[in-house]
């Protein structure tokens, strides 16, 4: 089956080009040109010069459609569907704190999801290494150090497949974690965290490239300690995670953020069970969530308990806000696939996977493709 979308604003790359088409065959991008001579194909899609972007891809999210990664494959695969339709054509699996043996076992089921469904990136583990005081929504009473043991059966269980992992790095026993998570291939994250900025920037030449969902869950800026976020934006090694809803950072803010490190942000659903859902009463991490109004809130407190954003919602805000199309495109594709090491996803060009969204002119969703298949 082979597929011309035409009469397209490509957005790719941090680019835009007009009246462009792009032909998908067996699974991949066989040709990008512009104008006329296109190539015969089996379907042929006009795209009404509405926006063509590659995949979505999301790093860091806990479900949808209510359903909740944390329950086993079926949970998986129903949230999946849920974004697969909002555009996130590959997502890594996040998984909140919970027992190392109850991790490990969550890491072996994707692991083996992985092996059917290449949609599916890996695992992330948001914890258990994380500060008590700025856990968000986790257990505080599974929150601990790590160790050499849990660290090796975590790596174990995950069989190569552990994509991401979060580490509040001032932790007794963090750097020598973050150095066994780093040669395995993983990468790491600092997040859910009271480190200042010293401790941010050892983290960093240890061998972390990302800062888990910017400004939440963490210090924030202050002129006489500039914290996590400033230690991250001064490193160009490292990519910022922001989750756009409005609710867990202005967004005005994040321009800022894209202003000062444009090609180093990622954004991210941090989604819930109850994206693409109905506001009511839901667990995360075996703790009761209350959604109202679409912000998702632990029923005991008032801490936000993820999101309930798609990352389609994620552009249009972030582009509503000011950010620029072609940025914040970049932000949703070729950023996060290139720091949890999959630099061929989240790129329209020749050889690429055949992943693709149309966009009308609202950048709502319009068509999807995974490899080549429409979804």
């Amino acid at each position: 089956m082979s597929t011309v979308v035409h009469s397209v604003r490509l957005v790719d790359d941090g680019r835009i080009t007009d009246d462009a088409w792009v032909h998908f065959a067996d699974g991949v991008v066989r040709a990008v040109g512009v104008g006329d001579g296109r190539p015969a194909a089996d379907e042929v899609v006009d795209g009404g010069d509405g926006c063509l972007t590659p995949g979505f891809v999301d790093i860091h999210g806990h479900g949808g459609g209510g359903a909740s990664y944390d329950d086993g494959p079926d949970a998986i695969r129903a949230a999946r569907a849920l974004h697969l339709a909002h555009g996130t054509t590959h997502a890594v699996i996040s998984l909140v704190t919970a027992s190392i043996d109850d991790l490990a076992r969550r890491a072996a089921q994707i692991a083996d999801l992985v092996e059917s469904d290449p949609t599916i990136l890996g695992s992330h583990l948001e914890g258990p290494f994380l500060d008590p005081g700025h856990k968000g929504a986790h257990t505080e009473g599974l929150l601990r150090a790590p160790d050499a043991a849990s660290v090796d059966l975590l790596l174990t269980a995950g069989r190569g497949t552990i994509r991401q992992v979060t580490f509040a790095p001032e932790l007794p026993g963090a750097d020598a974690a973050i150095a066994a998570f780093v040669a395995s291939g993983t990468t790491v994250a600092v997040g859910h965290t009271n480190a200042d900025a010293a401790t941010c920037r050892r983290a960093f030449d240890a061998g972390a490239t990302l800062l888990t969902h910017a400004f939440n869950a963490m210090p924030g800026i202050h002129h006489r300690e500039p914290g996590p976020v400033v230690a991250a934006l001064a490193d160009e090694r490292v990519t910022l995670e922001v989750i756009a809803d409005g609710t867990h950072v202005d967004l005005d803010l994040i321009g800022v953020l894209f202003a000062a490190a444009d090609g180093r942000v990622a954004l991210v659903t941090d989604a819930m069970a109850a994206a693409g859902s109905d506001d009511g009463d839901y667990e995360l991490g075996g703790l009761a969530v209350a959604v109202r109004g679409g912000v998702a809130r632990l029923a005991d407190g008032d801490t936000i308990a993820g999101s309930t954003l798609t990352q389609d919602e994620a552009l249009r805000r972030v582009v509503a806000a000011g950010v620029p199309l072609a940025s914040a495109v970049r932000a949703l594709t070729s950023t996060p696939a290139r720091v949890v090491g999959r630099p061929d996803l989240g790129r329209l060009r020749s050889g690429a996977p055949a992943d693709a969204v149309l966009l009308d002119d609202g950048l709502r969703v319009q068509r999807v493709w995974a490899a080549g298949a429409a979804v």
